[in-house]
């Protein structure tokens, strides 16, 4: 048992994919058969994700949750920004330009209101959590965007490791609402065919939680909500760290 135990820690991004793996297949199976898939398999592995960071950080009382457990030390590397980059740049690449025009000039405004909206819906409650400096706002904004587009504008202008985890959290409770939301509210906002789809990905913007909503709508409607939405991950990575910030430094 011990050299077992030796090998696993000592390949412990192995270790950390085999948890995520079985993680998903829990929640593929409590979705589909105790939730009869109401809560997309998705939402309930963020949930899953978020309770297991939890009981990891109770029991080894560090700051990294489950990373610090020596048996899933590989965690922190998954999770870290290395992966967190290569996920953005897989996903722009799975996206095309010229599908992207088909959705005319209202998938561009969608994207414009998506990015907007979220980033100063999220300032404005940083603000009343008490954080006033530029910094500080522009990263907790840029994680009401996605749980990406947050901790990238944070590493970007400097925001404090305490900021850039409430971007992340700010991120994936976004996620998981619009996972769960999406196929209880489609057909009373006419989400039921490709170009709503879109339209829908480029206001939302979170890609998990916009595949997962869809996939329990529509599985067709998927790639059409995703392409918006990676475009969107991607602006959000341009316009949070840049233009945003520099508005909100002027303001502040």
């Amino acid at each position: 048992m011990e050299i077992v135990l030796k090998f696993l820690e000592k390949n412990g991004l192995v270790v950390a994919f085999l948890v995520v793996g079985l993680m998903i297949l829990v929640a593929d199976n409590v979705s589909k058969r105790l939730l009869n898939k109401k809560v997309p398999t998705p939402a309930v592995a963020i949930v899953f994700g978020l309770l297991l960071a939890y009981v990891g950080g109770t029991i080894s009382g560090g700051e990294k949750g489950i990373a610090d457990v020596k048996l899933f030390s590989g965690m922190g590397q998954l999770g870290g920004s290395m992966f967190r980059d290569f996920a953005i740049v897989s996903t722009a690449f799975g996206a095309s330009i010229l599908l992207m025009r088909k959705s005319g000039l209202v998938g561009a405004i969608s994207l414009m209101i998506g990015i907007v909206v979220a980033f100063f819906v999220g300032l404005s409650v940083a603000w009343v959590m008490g954080y006033h400096d530029a910094v500080s706002l522009t990263t907790i904004g840029a994680g009401a965007c996605t749980y990406i587009v947050g901790p990238v504008t944070g590493a970007a202008i400097g925001a404090s490791s305490e900021v850039i985890a409430l971007s992340i959290a700010t991120g994936v409770v976004k996620a998981t609402v619009v996972a769960i939301a999406t196929p209880l509210f489609a057909k009373r906002i006419g989400l039921d065919n490709p170009h709503a789809a879109m339209v829908f990905g480029g206001i939302m913007g979170t890609n998990a939680g916009v595949m997962a909503g869809l996939a329990a709508t529509d599985p067709k409607l998927v790639p059409y909500g995703a392409l918006t939405a990676t475009f969107y991950t991607g602006l959000g990575c341009l316009l949070c760290p840049s233009v945003f910030y520099l508005i909100i430094r002027t303001i502040v």
